[in-house]
């Protein structure tokens, strides 16, 4: 065994780091203010409170995560850097899949308990999210970066697809369309979650119908990409005999 006479003479009792907090963790990870952030005991109307709280508090942060992860994807796209743009939306895609799966979470709030809850949330609406209101705009820019990178090189998307080896731009087009499904599905479960606390019929807290947030199920932030399916089905071997086969499809 070797011995480090350095590292037995380190005394790791003593914290290094100057912040708030007892000790260098609390201190890097501002855990004093972090746990702060909730309403306290005694402002709550309803224990559940911190249940609801925490899940939304925790969403802002995986969105901060994955738009930074987008923000950099867009520039190396527009770098020609595709294999890390690739990596960052591969990440960006796992956190909104975190996201969406604490929504489980929402179903241990009963829909009369929530009530109380409703009482105290004033006109917050999702809708004014941050986190969210950074996923339409840096979705858009990514969408943009990929649009002009194909453009500029007259890449044919529906041959990229048909080619047996798949090519960086075939990956990056798929982390694009992962992304775009991860999205849709985390809003079919908030829709889900939210119909079975309110009801399918009632309005959110700023008037908007519980009904609005099945209409935005289907929106699509790469349309394209998801066209060129059906384009590949429409000119593929189980194609209608009258297709035409010289239809082009290109981002």
């Amino acid at each position: 065994m070797n011995f480090n006479p350095v590292a037995a003479m380190k005394d790791y009792s003593q914290q290094i780091l100057s912040g708030e907090g007892d000790n260098d963790y609390a201190r890097y990870m501002r855990t004093d203010r972090l746990l702060d952030l909730q309403r306290r005991p005694d402002e709550m109307v309803h224990r559940d409170e911190l249940l609801f709280q925490i899940v939304h508090q925790s969403t802002e942060l995986w969105l901060k995560l994955a738009c930074a992860e987008l923000r950099k994807a867009s520039d190396d796209i527009d770098n020609s850097d595709l294999n890390s743009a690739i990596a960052l939306l591969t990440r960006a895609s796992l956190a909104m899949g975190l996201i969406a799966d604490q929504l489980e979470m929402m179903r241990h709030l009963s829909p009369w308990d929530f009530q109380t809850i409703r009482t105290v949330l004033g006109h917050g609406s999702g809708s004014d999210s941050p986190g969210w209101l950074s996923v339409r705009r840096d979705s858009r820019t990514i969408g943009k970066s990929f649009t002009t990178f194909v453009q500029n090189r007259g890449v044919d998307l529906a041959e990229v697809y048909r080619a047996e080896q798949q090519s960086e731009i075939h990956r990056l087009a798929e982390a694009l369309i992962e992304w775009d499904e991860r999205v849709s599905l985390w809003r079919v479960r908030h829709f889900k979650i939210t119909a079975r606390l309110i009801g399918h019929h009632a309005t959110g807290t700023q008037g908007t119908p519980v009904a609005m947030l099945a209409k935005l199920i289907s929106h699509r932030f790469f349309p394209e990409l998801w066209e060129i399916r059906s384009f590949l089905t429409e000119t593929g071997p189980m194609a209608e005999p009258n297709a035409d086969p010289a239809q082009e499809v290109r981002r």
